[in-house]
């Protein structure tokens, strides 16, 4: 899990696109998820963990209770 001092930015969408981007809730057939995407779309999933709810999701995030993908 992550603690108060993580990143706001995707750390796969910068080690493997290059690109600093704001994490985000987002949304896939998978369910909700933290990750970043750019004018084109979703660009990484940073979160190891689906969420059912968007809710559920936005708590982690703001809360830092989600884990870190260390793979794309």
């Amino acid at each position: 899990m992550l603690d108060s001092l993580a990143p706001s930015t995707g750390l796969l969408a910068a080690r493997f696109a290059g690109l600093s981007l704001p994490l985000q809730v987002l949304r896939s057939g998978a369910g909700y998820y933290i990750g970043t995407q750019n004018e084109d779309g979703p660009v990484s999933r940073e979160s190891v963990e689906y969420f059912s709810t968007q809710s559920q999701a936005e708590n982690a995030l703001k809360q830092g209770t989600w884990s870190q993908r260390e793979q794309a």
